[in-house]
């Protein structure tokens, strides 16, 4: 099971949208997609950005959008 759950992680990622805008994620496949891109990043050489050396890219990415440490864009901020 993951943890935080998708609807957590839906939350902290939308929780900067104002009310009346569309939310920046609205499926867990945004959710899969965005920390599968940070995990090969990680993979890649990318720094981590948690004090959770130890654990799989996976769940360091995991980790990082849930304390807010990497965003997910919409497509008009890319």
């Amino acid at each position: 099971m993951l943890h935080p759950s998708y609807s957590d992680l839906m939350k902290v990622v939308n929780s900067e949208v104002e009310e009346g805008e569309a939310p920046v994620v609205n499926s867990r496949y945004s959710i899969v997609m965005a920390t599968s891109k940070r995990a090969r990043q990680i993979i890649a050489g990318d720094d981590i950005l948690v004090d959770e050396y130890n654990r799989k890219p996976l769940s360091i990415a995991v980790e990082e959008l849930n304390q807010g440490k990497i965003k997910i864009l919409t497509d008009d901020e890319e």
